[in-house]
């Protein structure tokens, strides 16, 4: 099955209203251009080196998402034309996102990561931290920045009942956050990322309204 055909299979099991990144990293530029022509038009890169390079060949109308961990000494490569930076997980960064973005006389949409995962490993806010990073207000004066929603990672394990819990979690989070600082966002109704090639149907069922998929798209990567 090519690339194409695995892309609207996916489409097809997402609800209406719910965005698919097609997370492209490692992957060569001539397979995202092959989803392109398919009319694919969201790609999600984790490596800024990587991302600037494919953002310099291939065409100009698709929208870039940052989806790795991201380094504030990284930010400004990728600031002239990032749709949206996915995993931000500190004010330091946000401060550095707002400074660069200035300089590119734009306003960059970001989801703020929120670490809801039972793993050390995972980058983000703990939902108090987030929450009292809301209440502090600071987020108000990055004024080239928008924070479009929240983004979170499942923990990596085979139990749905975990993962399941894991993304309501985020999901209340989110609309308490929405209800009492709204409007926040750059979006109507808010973005929810979560949801990755081996749990998105679990995360669409509670709340996600952007997935990230890859090797269901792309098979494995290739290093």
């Amino acid at each position: 099955m090519n690339i194409v055909s695995r892309i609207n299979n996916i489409k097809q099991t997402l609800p209406a209203g719910v965005r698919l990144v097609a997370v492209s990293k490692y992957h060569p530029a001539s397979l995202i251009q092959e989803a392109y022509d398919g009319g694919q038009r969201i790609f999600g890169e984790s490596h800024v080196q990587e991302l600037v390079a494919k953002y310099e060949v291939l065409p100009k109308d698709i929208e870039w998402h940052f989806i790795g961990h991201l380094q504030t000494n990284k930010v400004k490569y990728i600031a002239p034309f990032i749709s949206l930076i996915h995993a931000v997980d500190s004010e330091h960064l946000i401060k550095e996102i707002d400074k660069q973005a200035k300089r590119c006389q734009r306003t960059i949409p970001i989801l703020l990561e929120v670490h809801v995962a039972k793993e050390e490993t995972k980058y983000g806010f703990t939902p108090d931290e987030l929450l009292a990073f809301m209440e502090s207000g600071t987020w108000q004066q990055y004024t080239n920045v928008s924070i479009a929603g929240l983004m979170c990672m499942a923990t990596n394990t085979d139990d749905e009942t975990l993962i399941a819990s894991e993304f309501e979690r985020a999901y209340q989070l989110f609309k308490q956050i929405k209800e009492k600082f709204s409007p926040v966002t750059g979006e109507p109704d808010g973005i929810c990322s979560w949801g990755m090639s081996n749990d998105y149907l679990i995360a669409v069922a509670h709340g996600s309204n952007m997935v990230r998929i890859g090797s269901l798209i792309f098979g494995e990567r290739v290093y």
